[in-house]
């Protein structure tokens, strides 16, 4: 049994006339009365009565129409579904990220990526970056946002915002007037460094070297903070102050002040990663909305 015989039998009784539905099939007559004895002797039952009046369904006709039917258009569903998966219209897509990129970077991505593609299920994971590499290597998730500097040849990467630094202070500070100010004037404050290993080394590698070109070692009184609302909250609380991405001005906290840093061009830099070799539609996809050069 064939789908063409499943079709040609939903037809024949959707007519009740074979001069109809070979019509409607754009087949002749002879061999359509052909397959459906066919299909008849297949199952090795009578689908059908013939009388003068046409064609009339038997009880077990009616059963195989319901099924047949059934089959169609499960049969249509599967091919659809498998074309649209093929052009990245439905599927899965796994993406981590670590919580400073749920911030800015990744809502306008998410956002646009579930309108045009609303059938493409988004499982969506807070990692901490080397967790983000390991599951990009074992296949876990198929893309992740972390921060630059981060060297692993195996992986695709790509800058998908810039951020220019700024100086977070509490708004009582002697500072906190100011327009701008340079990081060498706050050489002797008291400083909050994100985590060295944990989910900010390429922050905490930017905001280091910012330091050591201003001349100075920061003097660090809370290290290894793993989130930056942590960083704002412990600003806030006069604990220290901090360089951080000004895209951070966005988090509302009051009782801390943000000001530009004059002498510090350096840039937080948030990158997409992606394994090497063949992009699956859905991962295609996702790369032209997020960065339409890097998914060619």
């Amino acid at each position: 049994m064939e789908l063409r015989h499943l079709r040609y039998f939903v037809t024949i009784a959707e007519e009740q006339n074979l001069t109809r539905a070979a019509e409607r099939l754009h087949i002749a007559q002879p061999p359509l009365s052909v397959q459906l004895r066919k299909l008849e002797a297949d199952l090795g039952v009578a689908l059908v009565h013939r009388n003068a009046r046409g064609i009339q369904l038997t009880e077990a006709g009616r059963v195989m129409l319901d099924e047949a039917r059934r089959i169609l258009h499960e049969v249509e569903q599967a091919t659809r579904m498998t074309r649209e998966a093929g052009s990245g219209l439905v599927g899965r897509l796994a993406v981590g990220f670590i919580p400073s990129a749920s911030n800015v970077v990744l809502p306008p991505i998410l956002r646009q990526f579930k309108t045009e593609y609303p059938d493409v299920s988004l499982h969506l994971q807070e990692l901490q970056p080397d967790e983000i590499v390991e599951r990009l290597h074992d296949r876990r998730i198929d893309v992740g946002f972390f921060y630059l500097p981060f060297d692993d040849p195996s992986l695709h990467m790509h800058c998908v915002a810039e951020d220019s630094l700024m100086l977070a202070l509490p708004t009582a500070h002697r500072m906190a007037g100011r327009t701008r100010v340079n990081l060498s004037s706050v050489a002797d404050e008291p400083f909050i460094l994100p985590a060295r290993h944990g989910s900010m080394p390429g922050l905490y590698a930017i905001v280091a070297e910012a330091c050591e070109r201003a001349g100075f070692t920061p003097r660090v009184v809370q290290r290894d903070v793993w989130l930056m609302q942590t960083i704002v909250g412990l600003v806030a609380g006069g604990i220290g102050i901090a360089v951080v991405p000004a895209s951070v001005q966005q988090l509302p906290r009051p009782g801390v002040t943000f000001l530009p840093l004059a002498d510090v061009s350096a840039m937080a830099q948030t990158a997409m990663a992606w394994r090497h070799g063949a992009k699956p539609p859905v991962l295609r996809s996702f790369l032209d909305i997020a960065a339409p050069q890097a998914a060619e």
